[in-house]
């Protein structure tokens, strides 16, 4: 394909994110259920002389232009993988949250993944495109299959799973936190007791597949929140805003600092959504619903 491939990737929000004591390659056992939500980034890869990646869009100054960009890497492995040159533009048109907690740099990576398959006429298959997704982090292989998955390893391993729709409010803090900064909090915290073996509870699962949000926020966790919280206590505020304002639940999202309320449904998400902004313990808000679908390419 000789013009620009443009691929569209969600976010992703933790409904589940149980954490095992640290291995000794320095990663973490997890339990991840993830949930893709409908905020997306759009990856476009064109041909160009040279390997060169640009961004638009909210905090986008905040977005490394370099070859510490996963979309870069991806570019460079898939091109690696068949002895072809990464010579490409990629162009990032941002709208999930920098450093958030939703993985949106993940997003990204999977994004010109995708692309650069599309626009180089490779046609790799799916389970392979997973493999060097988990090349590039943990978080990758997820962004690219969307929907809801259960991640197990350091979150790389997915098996698919049925999930409902939710409604979803998600407040956005000033600045980021680093996820291995939250993993060395949480290392920190667990400190002289046993960290019990990872894993998703059958009615976590079950209140997914329902649909049902008043089961599903009763179930609702993230071992890594206490360590967010830690290294950012002012985000405990933005919590009790949400929840005092109707959220059915909430939590951060992953390792932060963004926060996710569960809501009943499209009405009570503009209300919550509303109080958050107002309370003024928060940057902005964004609303979404999940399940969303993952890596797409769009008709060019």
């Amino acid at each position: 394909m000789s013009g620009g491939v443009t691929v569209r990737v969600p976010a992703k929000v933790n409904v589940r994110l149980a954490v095992g004591a640290a291995r000794p390659d320095g990663f973490h056992d997890l339990a991840n259920v993830f949930l893709a939500v409908s905020l997306y980034d759009e990856v476009t890869v064109t041909p160009a002389d040279a390997l060169t990646v640009t961004c638009t869009g909210p905090d986008a100054d905040q977005v490394p232009l370099d070859r510490t960009n996963l979309a870069a890497r991806a570019a460079e492995i898939l091109a690696a993988r068949h002895g072809l040159s990464d010579a490409v533009h990629i162009h990032i048109a941002k709208n999930i949250p920098v450093a958030g907690g939703m993985a949106g740099g993940s997003a990204d990576g999977a994004g010109a993944l995708l692309a650069c398959d599309a626009l180089w006429g490779l046609d790799t298959p799916q389970a392979e495109l997973l493999s060097l997704c988990a090349e590039l982090g943990s978080d990758v292989p997820f962004s690219l299959l969307g929907g809801a998955a259960l991640g197990t390893g350091r979150g790389e391993l997915l098996t698919p799973v049925a999930a409902g729709t939710f409604h979803w409010v998600f407040a956005v803090a000033d600045g980021g936190l680093s996820t291995p900064a939250v993993f060395r909090e949480f290392d920190r915290l667990a400190e002289g007791r046993s960290v019990p073996a990872p894993e998703a509870s059958p009615a976590l699962l079950a209140a997914l597949a329902s649909g049902d949000p008043d089961a599903l926020a009763a179930t609702l966790a993230n071992d890594l929140q206490p360590a967010a919280l830690s290294l950012r206590p002012q985000l405990a505020a933005t919590l009790e805003a949400g929840t005092s304002a109707g959220a059915l639940a909430a939590l951060v999202s992953g390792s932060g600092p963004t926060t996710a309320f569960l809501v009943r449904d499209a009405e009570s998400a503009l209300k919550v959504a509303a109080a958050l902004e107002a309370s003024g313990t928060c940057r902005t808000t964004r609303t979404a619903t999940g399940p969303a679908p993952g890596g797409t390419v769009l008709p060019s």
